[in-house]
């Protein structure tokens, strides 16, 4: 039957879409890169969403999935970075330090295997998801390489180390236990819904006044506004019942 196939082709063209962006990504060309993570991100939503539509869902559709998102969401934007990082260099004797930047398609496998066994993970996330991730680094690196107009008022190296230091933190928030809210609404009144409403509304004056680079901001304002709902509301519609 034709119909079982086309969630696997989807989440196929998923994958195909990671190593276009992991080669514009070597090629240092990271709004391409960017896009085509995009684009993977684009088919990482239809293909879920077409089999359930058709019925197919099956155990290897969803291993195939992590294996595509391993490649669209781990190791591409660590290629985006790993890039970024070799072109700022300026030390010679640390060179190493660009290779850093796969430590996150480490994490990004580790969080898609345990997301797989994770029955928690329901109607929200625990830990950063993968697809935001790529995101927020694809974004960010774009916009660095982009803006150089400002690096003659900044110090030597100042990139260079802002990005170290983020990378170990979105390692640790792509495992961490820190319950994230999934834009899925069950109803779409106000109550019971604050936090994605907030979410989306603030995310519109982002991109109007940073384009292309508010999705980084939005990826951050995501994590801390998760964050504060987790600790001061206690994520009440994050995650179902199941320990």
């Amino acid at each position: 039957m034709l119909k079982k196939h086309i969630p696997n082709t989807i989440t196929c063209l998923n994958l195909i879409s990671g190593c276009i962006a992991t080669y514009y990504a070597f090629q240092a060309d990271y709004s391409m890169a960017l896009l085509f993570i995009v684009i993977g991100a684009v088919f990482d939503f239809f293909d879920g969403m077409s089999a359930r539509l058709l019925h197919v869902s099956s155990p290897i559709g969803k291993e195939l999935d992590s294996l595509a998102d391993c490649i669209t969401f781990g190791f591409a934007p660590s290629a985006i970075v790993f890039s970024f990082l070799n072109s700022q260099l300026s030390i010679v004797n640390y060179q190493f330090i660009p290779y850093l930047a796969f430590i996150m398609a480490a994490f990004s496998a580790l969080r898609l295997a345990k997301f797989n066994l994770d029955e928690r993970q329901a109607l929200g996330f625990i830990g950063l998801p993968t697809p935001a991730n790529a995101l927020f680094w694809g974004s960010l690196i774009w916009s660095l390489d982009w803006q150089r107009w400002f690096e003659p008022y900044l110090l030597p190296d100042f990139w260079l180390y802002i990005v170290l230091v983020l990378i170990p933190i979105s390692s640790y928030l792509l495992v961490s236990e820190i319950p994230m809210f999934a834009l899925k609404f069950k109803t779409w009144g106000w109550k019971g819904n604050e936090v994605k409403y907030i979410f989306l509304l603030t995310c519109i004056p982002l991109l109007l006044l940073l384009g292309v680079s508010g999705l980084a901001a939005i990826i951050a304002w995501y994590v801390i506004l998760s964050a504060i709902n987790a600790h001061f509301f206690n994520a009440p519609d994050s995650l179902n019942s199941k320990p």
